[in-house]
């Protein structure tokens, strides 16, 4: 899995860092078919919009998933980032799963 964070108008810190990789660990514990991950934070400095966001895109074999989350405290825009992202997976993974062709009928 290729995992890149980057920070818009903030510091990617390695304490940052390590939270975000600890909670994208559990997408990759329910599919493990996952290609590549992109993770943007930002910080909002427009007065309309004050906060913290994180965007995330996931390519998974198949089909790719984008979800984003904004709030007050960084980390708690990951968190909730990570649970929008995991509703995502857990759906592709049903999807991928319960596409089971039948076998073909025999005709005499």
């Amino acid at each position: 899995m290729n995992l890149t964070i980057s920070g818009h108008h903030l510091d990617v810190t390695p304490a940052l860092r390590s939270y975000v990789t600890s909670k994208l660990d559990r997408i990759t514990r329910h599919f493990d078919q996952v290609v590549d991950v992109k993770v943007i934070l930002t910080v909002e400095k427009q007065k309309e919009k004050e906060g913290q966001r994180a965007e995330c895109n996931i390519h998974v074999k198949g089909s790719d998933m984008f979800a984003e989350s904004s709030h007050a405290d960084l980390y708690a825009a990951v968190d909730a980032l990570v649970d929008k992202l995991d509703r995502q997976v857990k759906r592709h993974k049903e999807l991928v799963k319960d596409h089971v062709h039948a076998a073909p009928k025999r005709v005499m």
